[in-house]
């Protein structure tokens, strides 16, 4: 198996209903951020990819596509790799794009570093290989792309606008879609060649809220691991003392 489509749009601009969308045309699996998350040894692969030396033979062995970070960073390393394979760059209003991405995955980036988390990680394995990709998620996407400038709102749109405009010049224009996902399943569809879903309306997944919830959710599991750790602490604090009082 080898990738047919290759996402080049930022995150928050649909990728996750790109990547459902994609799986039910037979494009799947697909590749997004949430792989690293269920595989977290997948993180030295993509820090090695930072670094100019990462291995890609044999690495999407399992996939028909990638969409989202961290794959989107190097769609011009997969394209190579990958000859045939088509390229959609996902984009939106430039505006919203900044607020989703900073209300979402911008904010969870403090969310490893938060007292609470680094107090649960050691208990909760979850929260650990969260720690882990998110450290690489943040170096690639925060430090890498946007020079540790993202809280700048101007030059993050910049940033954005010029991405953007970079994967139009540099993909040849019969490998390239540009498209927003409230374009729904037709120009999608015509672009890969494959007929449209009958009955199946187009996904719209992972919206801010939804996002959000997320995040409170996991402060909520590190809160009651931290909880649990210091009453079972001191639960045998008492019972050493009790003893050492026989």
């Amino acid at each position: 198996m080898s990738l047919e489509v290759i996402g080049a749009g930022f995150g928050r601009t649909g990728t996750m209903s790109l990547k459902v969308a994609l799986e039910e045309l037979g494009f799947g699996p697909c590749y997004h951020m949430i792989e690293v998350f269920k595989n977290p040894e997948h993180v030295e692969h993509w820090e090695a990819a930072r670094e100019g030396r990462a291995k890609w033979e044999g690495f999407f062995k399992d996939y028909r596509a990638a969409v989202d970070w961290p794959a989107a960073a190097f769609y011009e390393e997969l394209m190579d790799l990958f000859p045939e394979a088509k390229v959609i760059l996902t984009v939106r209003d430039p505006d919203r794009w900044y607020e989703s991405a900073r209300s979402t995955i911008y904010r969870i980036q403090s969310v490893p570093s938060s007292p609470i988390i680094a107090l649960a990680a050691p208990f909760v394995p979850r929260i650990r290989r969260m720690r882990r990709v998110a450290r690489m998620a943040s170096g690639l996407a925060w430090d890498d792309v946007f020079h540790g400038r993202f809280d700048d709102r101007g030059y993050a749109i910049e940033v954005f606008d010029r991405w953007n405009e970079g994967v139009e010049r540099r993909v040849p224009a019969e490998r390239l879609l540009v498209y927003q996902v409230k374009e729904g399943w037709e120009p999608l569809c015509d672009f890969l060649g494959v007929p449209v879903p009958h009955g199946k309306p187009f996904p719209h997944l992972n919206d801010a809220e939804t996002f959000r919830k997320r995040i409170r959710r996991l402060k909520t599991l590190a809160l009651v691991a931290v909880t649990a750790g210091a009453v079972l602490a001191g639960l045998s604090l008492l019972y050493l003392r009790s003893r050492a009082r026989r």
